[in-house]
């Protein structure tokens, strides 16, 4: 009991809210962090005469997730980020897509700031990201995986002029290359070389997968890169083989749009410009659905939110999860009144807590989306829906609104899919 007043009195102090609790027995929670690309962006820090640094708005939520870890006397046991760490690419296309034939265009989407190359994403967007997660390293496990920002290069590919398809009125983006991704996040780096529970990797650390063991179950997660090639889901089943009958989380960058569906963004599907990577229906149909063990998939990328259920091929359910803040603003205009760009978003601190509970007659993981910087939730913050609801989901009523991001999952087969993954007592990451 000492111990417990201790490590309670020690959250508190570094900055543990109302939303930590020590972990109870089939308890605990996954920190979902969405899209932080603008929060670490080079132009919106005050060197650039940014009227705040965003990048606080991001270390803030690195602290939250470290003060109310396990480790530390709260029940985060796991944390995953959803790609789109920074913002800018460092080249505008990389030799061995040149090699391949691939050609780049000029257009207007090549010309917005967060697409041009620029040096300073890796002196500045890059050690900001790596900084932010020096904050939880040694407090949990946790993943990363990369978005469509965090690639070397984006280019605008030449076989698809603005203008020739109306869906496509200015052209359609591509991405690659990931030596800037691998140096920061890759299996090598400080944050993941020699820790037990970083169990296996592919492209250099693009792909990865992560083993931790909470509310009384072990549990293996993968992260995915950005519409993987076959190679990648192919390894990723190798994982899956070498752990079985484990409950399974993947986590990617793409996969729902805000309406449920899974279709990417017309201008950037990278299916569309190399038939190589897979789209997220064809993640689904060669991946997530012939893998009975996946029951939850996160990701980002498409500003808003929306879930789905679906049944794989043996019938069971397979949960996916999309959420992603990058459009928000308040923040922006509460710092800096008078900013007159109305296309200038920060993200306002929001994040994913997902709050699992096996220790009932049925499995539910309570989903809630809290912001550091309202120090709030959802549905506790009175002006959340007139903030927000206009940009997002005009049609919605205030409390649709608010239930598209606190919501309850019903893990209905869990007990019968993963009584072999159970485990005698939790044993915290570190």
């Amino acid at each position: 009991m000492l111990i417990k007043k201790i490590l309670l009195l020690l959250s508190a102090l570094f900055g543990a809210s109302q939303y930590a609790a020590h972990a109870e027995d089939g308890q605990f929670t996954v920190a979902v962090i969405p899209d932080t690309q603008y929060y670490t962006d080079f132009q919106h820090q005050t060197d650039a005469g940014f009227p705040f640094d965003a990048r606080e708005l991001f270390f803030d939520q690195m602290r939250y997730i470290a003060a109310n870890a396990q480790s530390a006397g709260g029940d985060i046991a796991f944390a995953t980020a959803l790609g789109d760490v920074w913002q800018h690419p460092s080249e505008r296309m990389p030799a061995e897509y040149a090699a391949r034939g691939f050609k780049h265009i000029d257009t207007y989407l090549t010309s917005l700031p967060q697409i041009l190359p620029d040096v300073r994403v890796q002196t500045i967007e890059m050690p900001t990201a790596r900084q932010g997660y020096e904050i939880i390293a040694g407090r949990l496990p946790f993943s990363v995986v990369p978005g469509n920002h965090d690639y070397d290069a984006n280019w605008a590919d030449s076989r698809f002029v603005p203008g020739q398809s109306p869906a496509l009125p200015f052209g359609m983006l591509a991405y690659g290359g990931l030596k800037n991704w691998t140096s920061v996040f890759g299996a090598q780096t400080p944050f993941f070389k020699d820790k037990r529970w970083y169990v296996a990797s592919y492209n250099g650390g693009a792909d990865s997968a992560q083993i931790f063991e909470a509310g009384g179950y072990r549990f293996l997660h993968i992260g995915l890169e950005m519409a993987p090639p076959d190679d990648v889901l192919q390894w990723a089943e190798s994982v899956i083989k070498r752990y079985p009958g484990i409950p399974t989380m993947v986590s990617t960058h793409d996969h729902l749009n805000p309406a449920g569906e899974r279709r990417p963004i017309s201008a950037v599907d990278f299916n569309a410009v190399d038939p190589r990577h897979n789209n997220p229906q064809a993640v689904w149909d060669k991946f997530l659905s012939r893998n009975d063990q996946i029951f939850l998939m996160l990701s980002a990328h498409q500003y808003g939110q929306s879930h789905r259920v679906d049944l794989n091929q043996y019938g069971h359910k397979v949960y996916q999860i999309m959420s992603d803040y990058q459009g928000r603003r308040q923040s922006l205009l509460n710092l800096a009144p008078g900013l007159s760009n109305e296309r200038e978003t920060v993200g306002d601190g929001w994040m994913r807590l997902m709050k699992f509970d096996l220790s009932g007659p049925k499995a539910t993981v309570q989903v809630k989306t809290i912001s550091t910087y309202f120090k709030s939730s959802a549905s506790k913050l009175p002006t959340y829906a007139i903030f927000y609801k206009v940009a997002e989901k005009p049609k919605a009523s205030d409390a649709e609104f608010i239930a598209a991001d606190e919501f309850t999952l019903e893990l209905d087969d869990f007990d019968s899919r993963f009584a072999s993954a159970r485990v005698k007592g939790d044993r915290k990451g570190k």
